[in-house]
């Protein structure tokens, strides 16, 4: 057996693949179970034991230099591979990107942000507050009395006093201690408990808006156990009914991008404002289409009135002292009457085909 002359060819085998493919079936032709190098360890049991001894050092020797050879152009053909593909696969960054479907902003979300910023305009700031509420922040500041309706099972969302714990404990962790001060939890039923947080926070004056999520025991065309509202709170020494319907006026001429709204406002009752109103809105109901800001009928947007004095002392404010107005309306409804959306529990089906209709860029 020649050792030298084994090596020099298996060497120059090795040098001379042109490809990982070529380099692979070298490999296994050298070194494989039925390599050149491996039959010849196989016949070391032929020798005598002092050949044996010579052959098997000079044969494990080459094996190791093969290996370390192949192991070395195996790196060397990666990178040329590599060089040859980026070369080869070359991006004209100058050309226009490929056409990618857009996403749209859902029409709650969109309008949401609308209503904030017109407020925002008129000197409002945004306050907020957890969607977890209890008995006292929901009802009995707000002058809810226990006999309310809306305080029954049929209409609330109560919560179990374990789940209320658990989910307390994560809405802590989510938005900070919100200092609940009953044990008895509740989904709230309209975003009014942000009047009685905010103002129990700070010192009047305020001048704020509250949107969020609201929920109730209710579903067909015009209700959904969750929906979305705004309220908008003003607290001032000398804020009268006149400033409340300049506010809504202005709001609403500003929302519906109309130079002149006609507004009705019919007397009505609500725990936690006094005087306290419905608000009408011009209307024209033709061939099935409802047109905004003119005709004879007239539709329901919102409810509003002057913030009840039980609530301002419930807040640490002296009723002869200050005063103030708030109203509060459904962001879906305006929704669905600005942009003609018929349904309201569309809103809710997540329907991609819906979402490209009624959804904006």
């Amino acid at each position: 057996m020649n050792i030298d002359q084994l090596r020099t060819q298996s060497l120059a085998a090795v040098a001379g693949c042109a490809s990982s493919t070529a380099l692979e079936e070298q490999r296994v032709a050298l070194l494989g179970k039925k390599g050149r190098i491996t039959e010849a360890l196989k016949t070391l049991g032929q020798a005598t034991p002092e050949e044996r001894k010579t052959l098997g050092a000079q044969l494990n020797q080459l094996k190791s230099e093969i290996s370390e050879a192949i192991d070395v152009k195996k790196t060397q053909l990666a990178r040329a591979e590599l060089d040859a593909r980026l070369a080869s696969e070359t991006i004209d960054v100058t050309l226009p990107a490929a056409p990618v479907p857009q996403g749209k902003i859902h029409p709650v979300s969109y309008v949401m942000e609308e209503i904030s910023s017109i407020f925002e305009q008129m000197g409002f700031h945004v306050a907020d507050g957890p969607d977890i509420e209890d008995d006292y922040h929901n009802f009995d500041a707000l002058n809810i009395p226990a006999s309310h309706p809306a305080r029954q099972m049929h209409d609330t969302f109560y919560l179990s006093r374990q789940s209320s714990v658990a989910s307390r404990q994560q809405e802590k962790s989510d938005a900070g201690d919100w200092g609940l001060e009953t044990n008895r939890y509740l989904l709230r039923t309209h975003t009014s408990p942000v009047q009685i947080r905010t103002m129990k926070g700070g010192k009047p004056p305020f001048r704020f808006i509250a949107p969020g999520n609201t929920y109730r025991c209710d579903y067909d065309l015009t209700h959904t156990p969750m929906f979305h509202q705004i309220e908008v709170c003003m607290i001032d020494k000398h804020v009268h009914m006149g400033h409340l319907k300049g506010c809504i006026h202005d709001f609403l001429k500003a929302f519906f991008e109309l130079d002149e709204v006609p507004l009705r406002f019919r007397p009505s009752f609500f725990p936690f404002t006094e005087p306290s109103a419905e608000v009408d809105i011009g209307c024209k109901r033709s061939q099935g289409e409802l047109k905004i800001g003119e005709g004879s009928d007239w539709l329901e947007v919102l409810g509003c009135g002057m913030v009840h004095p039980n609530v301002l002392k419930n807040c640490g404010m002296d009723p002869n002292e200050w005063q103030g107005f708030a109203f509060g309306m459904g962001v879906e409804r305006l929704a669905m009457l600005k942009y003609g959306i018929p349904d309201l529990r569309t809103f809710f089906e997540s329907d991609a085909r819906w979402l490209r209709h009624y959804g904006f860029s």
